[in-house]
């Protein structure tokens, strides 16, 4: 990696930010050519059986982050709101994770908390991990509280201040919102895929970081029911990459 992950927010298009949920789906990113994976708490969650939220994937991102830092690409883990409301076990847990990135939310099961306290915990994480991207995510577009610009700023900039590197705006597709965000911020902003809209119409609006979110755990489910039920009616599957070939990239990451 001869690219910092903190670099590769100020490339000529904003970093696309692909979402794994497991070894095998990370692999695949990588073999495709992304300089650095992230993680999706609603597929690591549904993958074990758990909705989305509610603190469900803290022992599973750890075993994740386990596997995913041998990988030779940047990894950022999405660590929902750092598991904990004790800003120090926020610190301790995402030093434990060894990647190069975490979004911390400042929501807990499904509604915003106090600014205050995701900023303490943002600067807990600055001091126990100095060299980990710290991406803030404001959730008041997400769940539609406070989603105002200036709501959403003044969170921001309560993150910042607290030393994060970037801050992540989901469900935030606005384009006038997202200019205005993007020149008030000293920091890269972050998005989920909007629809219709390129990397380079983002890049115009001043977004740096794109992320897929759980878009693509929710099309592999939807393939593999695609596929079954091509089978079922007796047509054509899909094809798909030959056993061997995935078989392959395990066999080189287990090695």
């Amino acid at each position: 990696m001869t690219t910092s992950f903190r670099d590769l927010h100020a490339g000529p298009t904003p970093l696309l930010l692909p979402n794994a949920w497991d070894v095998g789906s990370a692999l695949a990113f990588v073999e495709a050519g992304f300089p650095a994976v992230g993680t999706t708490s609603f597929g690591v969650a549904a993958s074990a059986g758990h909705p989305d939220g509610g603190r469900s994937t803290a022992a599973a991102n750890l075993a994740l982050a386990a596997q995913l830092v041998r990988l030779d690409v940047h990894v950022s883990v999405d660590v929902e709101d750092g598991y904990a409301d004790d800003p120090a076990e926020v610190a301790t847990y995402v030093a434990r994770l060894g990647v190069a990135g975490v979004n911390l939310e400042d929501s807990t099961d499904g509604r915003l908390v106090d600014p205050a306290t995701c900023a303490a915990k943002v600067e807990a994480v600055r001091r126990a991990a100095p060299d980990t991207f710290v991406n803030a995510r404001v959730d008041t577009y997400w769940f539609g509280q406070d989603a105002t610009p200036e709501a959403t700023l003044a969170r921001a900039r309560a993150y910042v201040e607290a030393g994060a590197d970037g801050v992540f705006v989901p469900g935030l597709a606005d384009p006038e919102v997202l200019r205005f965000l993007a020149a008030e911020l000293p920091v890269p902003l972050n998005v989920l895929v909007p629809p219709g809209r390129s990397l380079d119409d983002l890049a115009a609006l001043g977004v740096r970081r794109v992320s897929t979110g759980s878009l693509p755990y929710r099309s592999a489910v939807d393939r593999a029911v695609e596929v079954a039920t091509l089978v079922r009616e007796g047509r054509e599957p899909p094809a798909a990459t030959p056993y061997p070939q995935m078989q392959e990239r395990l066999v080189r990451f287990a090695g």
